[in-house]
């Protein structure tokens, strides 16, 4: 009878354990009030400190203004076929987005149509913005980990500004082409 009884506390110690891991793997925590201030610069460096001369050549390539209801916002568009194909879309017409708030972190709505994806597990931060199953758009004002395409970087807002711009409800994102 012992060694069914140290059976059993084996095989709910390795259950609990696995939940555990599991949970821990979803990485789906709510970040409490974001004020990057360095932080966010040092990341912002980091993901674009490979060329400035290059980030400038692909603004120009995918020259497209994105409106947070009526707030202009700076972005640093990604060179991918994602981006392309959304550029193409902005180019016929206005690209507008009605956004819902999700988990206290981000703002996601239907594009309308599906581009093309290259999805990968990406740890998120504000500003990011993301291509969510080929046919949702995606900007964070807090963080998260998921598998995204990366379409994009709000440039000229801190954590805060992300915050207060993007937290609400009724959030409507227009993308135009230049």
């Amino acid at each position: 009878m012992k060694p069914v009884r140290k059976l059993l506390m084996f095989s709910i110690l390795l259950l609990l354990c696995i939940f555990a891991l599991s949970a821990c793997a979803q990485d789906q925590d709510i970040p409490g009030p974001v004020d990057q201030g360095n932080a966010e610069t040092a990341d912002t460096q980091e993901a674009g400190s490979s060329n400035d001369t290059e980030t400038d050549a692909d603004e120009e390539a995918f020259a497209m203004k994105m409106r947070i209801n009526d707030t202009d916002v700076k972005v640093s568009w990604e060179n991918n076929d994602s981006v392309k194909a959304l550029s193409e879309l902005a180019s016929q017409g206005d690209v507008t987005i009605e956004m819902n708030a999700y988990g206290g972190f981000e703002q996601v709505g239907p594009i309308g149509t599906t581009l093309p994806s290259n999805d990968t597990s990406i740890k998120t931060h504000a500003g990011d913005i993301m291509l969510y199953t080929s046919d949702h758009m995606v900007i964070f004002y807090g963080s998260n980990s998921w598998s995204y395409t990366r379409l994009g970087r709000i440039t000229d807002k801190s954590a805060s500004e992300l915050r207060e711009l993007l937290s609400g409800r009724g959030i409507t994102v227009t993308i135009t082409a230049e």
